[in-house]
């Protein structure tokens, strides 16, 4: 038998290999643990004598990561009617149509790529944030990322914490203007775990 006859089974051979290893690296899939993840925002209070701080209480969605190839996918649902600014009044007023018209649009939604990866890590999300009924891009810096075996149950655990500032204005909410700036601070923090066998 020549040489190239010999070589022929030895490169399909590795190219099955690749093919097994691609697979062996093929993205997964992370449930948000809604114990773990808290959209929280940062908003003007009478045109800068303080910031208002809250969070949403309840959230839910998916985190899609493959380090390897450096993409992913993540969706956030964030049920605005938990909003809550350790304050009942404020809570209650939130709820109105002077602000989020929960009755109308009870949950805001998040869906994005992650982009610019490095060393395996995304450093942006570029997506869409749906709020008050109004879709805007919107483009989340992630300021930490991180992804280990869980210490408890050793199932892959990842987590970040992303943020952006955005106009409320741009999403019809726009009570307390021009008094109010319209500047929000919005961070996803947020950790994901995939699901048990």
């Amino acid at each position: 038998m020549n040489k190239l006859g010999i070589l022929r089974p030895t490169l399909i051979g590795l190219a099955c290999g690749a093919v097994g290893s691609y697979a062996v690296a093929a993205p997964k899939t992370y449930n948000i643990d809604p114990a773990h993840t808290y959209p929280t925002f940062e908003a003007d209070h009478l045109g800068g004598v303080s910031l208002w701080r809250g969070k949403v209480n309840s959230s839910s969605g998916t985190i899609t990561l493959d380090q390897e190839a450096g993409t992913g996918n993540v969706e956030v649902t964030m049920d605005m009617t938990t909003i809550d600014f350790g304050h009942q009044g404020l809570n209650d007023h939130a709820q109105t149509p002077d602000l989020f018209d929960t009755a109308q649009f009870p949950t805001a939604t998040y869906t994005g790529r992650l982009v610019d990866f490095r060393d395996g890590a995304p450093t942006a999300v570029d997506g869409t944030l749906t709020l008050h009924g109004v879709s805007r891009p919107v483009r989340l810096s992630v300021e930490r990322f991180m992804c280990k075996a869980h210490p408890m149950n050793g199932r892959d655990l990842c987590g970040a914490d992303a943020m952006a500032v955005i106009d409320r204005s741009d999403f019809g909410i726009d009570f307390g203007a021009p008094l109010f700036n319209m500047g929000v601070t919005l961070r996803i923090s947020v950790e994901a775990m995939v699901p048990e066998a």
